[in-house]
């Protein structure tokens, strides 16, 4: 890979190698290319640093530029296909589960927050200002996210006749505002980030009095959200390493532009780090789960993209803004579902769909996501 990534300016390397290998054919080649990399710190590092002419400052410039691009380029090709990264850690999480357990507990929020940071680096206040000002897009989301989902569980469970726990952890996934995930997956799949993580605030807040009322309502039961818990929660993920983000953007604007090219590289890799561990961490559960608990999970998040993305597109949002909120309704916080399903409820059967929806919904956000940057990549 780092051939394939300099390999114009190691032309020059090459050569200069085979040239010290002929004169001298007794050395080895290691020692051969110690004395290239010294030939060549003398004649362009030292040279320049020491007040050489401009030919010399502008081969390096152009020496260095080069190089960045292959870097850029390379790693630009890594992102298209972070599905098939995805997908190979989520195999690997299934077949060896102890590969990715040690990425629980803390590490998670940890690497949440890293890549947000990096969104935030992406964006400017600016964004956030011009999305706001669009308060029916936010508006039209957010009420997506909870008629679309919490329709969709509803009818799904009982068309597919699931035993009851099941279909109470149906309804409590599809009763859960959307995640930090979501942003992630809308800054891969080049969707409005700004607009996104408006959205999950906006969902966020108002799931501390619309999570029970549906619960109620589909259920039949009242559960309590933890609104403090769960504010505090998207403040360390999503808020404060967003507001970083966008003050180091402001102040160190062109550092900031140049690492941002090759940032969601990273952010790939935590998101394979993120869906492999949660792979892991239930996989005796998906082992043993039931093909139709699998296929009510696919219909339910497949449906939350699919009529979330023509909503957007029916009313006039764009295809930029119905990305958004495509992932915004069919990605959940799974963990809340989790976490309200083993506090309220006594069957522990009920926060099995909850763990499998964490599992699903990543890998079908992160498959579309890839999908989308393809097709950009390819119109370009």
């Amino acid at each position: 890979p780092l051939y394939f990534v300099t390999h114009g300016p190691l032309n020059m390397i090459r050569l200069e190698l085979n040239r010290s290998l002929r004169r001298h054919p007794q050395r080895s080649k290691i020692a051969c290319r110690v004395q290239v990399t010294r030939f060549l710190h003398r004649r362009w590092i030292t040279r320049v640093a020491s007040g050489g002419n401009s030919d010399e400052s502008h081969k390096l410039a152009d020496l260095h530029r080069s190089v960045w691009q292959h870097v850029v380029i390379f790693f630009d090709r890594l992102t298209q296909v972070f599905p098939l990264w995805v997908g190979l850690g989520a195999a690997a999480g299934v077949a060896r589960p102890a590969m990715f357990l040690w990425f629980q507990a803390g590490w998670i929020p940890i690497a949440l927050a890293m890549i947000t940071l990096g969104m935030g680096l992406s964006l400017t206040l600016e964004d956030f200002v011009e999305a706001a000002r669009n308060s029916r897009q936010v508006t039209i989301g957010a009420a997506a996210q909870y008629l679309i989902m919490p329709s969709l569980g509803f009818f799904i469970s009982r068309f597919l006749a699931l035993p009851e726990a099941y279909r109470v952890g149906i309804c409590i996934v599809a009763s859960c505002p959307g995640g930090a995930a979501s942003n992630l997956v809308c800054f891969l799949g080049r969707a409005n980030v700004a607009l996104s993580v408006l959205m999950t605030l906006t969902t966020t807040c108002m799931s501390i009095l619309v999570t029970p009322l549906l619960l109620k309502l589909l259920a039949g039961h009242i559960v309590p959200v933890n609104a403090v818990g769960l504010l505090l929660s998207l403040v360390q993920v999503v808020v404060a390493p967003l507001a970083l983000g966008l003050i180091l953007n402001r102040l160190f604007p062109e550092t900031v532009e140049k690492l941002s090219k090759i940032f969601p590289f990273f952010s790939v890799v935590g998101v394979v780090l993120i869906c492999s561990s949660i792979v892991a961490s239930h996989a005796s559960t998906i082992l043993s789960t039931s093909a139709k608990l699998l296929i009510a999970l696919l219909l339910l998040h497949g449906g939350g993209f699919f009529i979330g993305y023509w909503v957007g597109q029916i009313l006039g949002l764009g295809k930029i803004s119905a990305r958004t909120i495509s992932i915004e309704v069919g990605m959940q916080n799974s963990g809340l579902g989790a976490a309200l399903a083993t506090a309220h409820f006594v069957d522990p059967l009920t926060a099995v769909p909850c763990a499998l929806s964490a599992t699903l919904h990543s890998l079908m956000g992160s498959l579309l996501a890839g999908v989308w940057r393809w097709r950009d990549s390819t119109n370009k």
